[in-house]
């Protein structure tokens, strides 16, 4: 009979000690808002888009659409950390004193500016030879009219559509192009078909003759 009423006093504190030992549970948030900046004209907010979003300590995370608007799952306590590409990271920590499933945020991002050392680059070895070249200077007409040229509207057209972009353009070019082939994982893309202002582009291009074959200079 002892034995017996020791097994039962044995199996009642292991359910006991499970029952305190027990984790709590998860507690999932919708954790959704917008995220936007500044903008340097006149101070108002504007959407920030294809903000990256992401969990920090996880691989889950998120871009915001053209709106600024994002939503993520995540848990109470995850730090949840906003980057953007010339802008400052910013964290945020969802409340773990939360008791609704929902939590919505306004984040903003501020510009982040780098300011490097300045650094001159002279054409001569040392500042005394720039008075001797300037004074043997020679500006004939002939420079003056390949300035003129290189001055001229259609060079400036045709160097801004040859310039390869730099860092932050190409970076945002990439990140736009991610977040639009995001949007349409598993789907087809529409067609522009219907696009009015694409087919206002067209006749206006087709009317300029910008598909008609140009003759080869000899």
């Amino acid at each position: 009979m002892k034995l017996f009423a020791t097994i039962i006093l044995f199996f009642i504190l292991t359910a006991l000690s499970a029952q305190i030992n027990k984790p709590d549970e998860v507690f999932a948030v919708q954790f959704s808002g917008v995220v936007v900046t500044q903008n340097d004209d006149n101070g108002e907010a504007i959407p920030l888009p294809y903000t990256n979003i992401y969990i920090k300590g996880t691989r889950r995370g998120t871009v915001s659409g053209l709106d600024g608007f994002f939503s993520i799952v995540a848990v109470r306590g995850d730090t949840i950390k906003f980057t953007y590409v010339g802008y400052k990271p910013v964290e945020y920590v969802i409340p773990d004193t939360l008791t609704s499933h929902f939590y919505s945020v306004y984040q903003i991002m501020s510009q982040d500016d780098v300011l490097l050392p300045e650094t001159v680059i002279y054409p001569w070895p040392r500042k005394q030879y720039f008075k001797q070249e300037l004074l043997a200077l020679d500006i004939t007409d002939e420079l003056k009219m390949k300035a003129d040229e290189n001055l001229a509207q259609e060079v400036i057209k045709k160097m801004i559509k040859e310039t390869p972009y730099d860092g932050r353009e190409a970076t945002n070019y990439e990140m736009k192009k991610i977040a639009n082939d995001a949007v349409y994982t598993g789907q087809i893309k529409p067609m522009r078909i219907f696009d009015v202002m694409a087919w206002r582009r067209f006749i206006k291009a087709w009317k300029r003759g910008d598909f008609k074959r140009k003759k080869k200079k000899k």
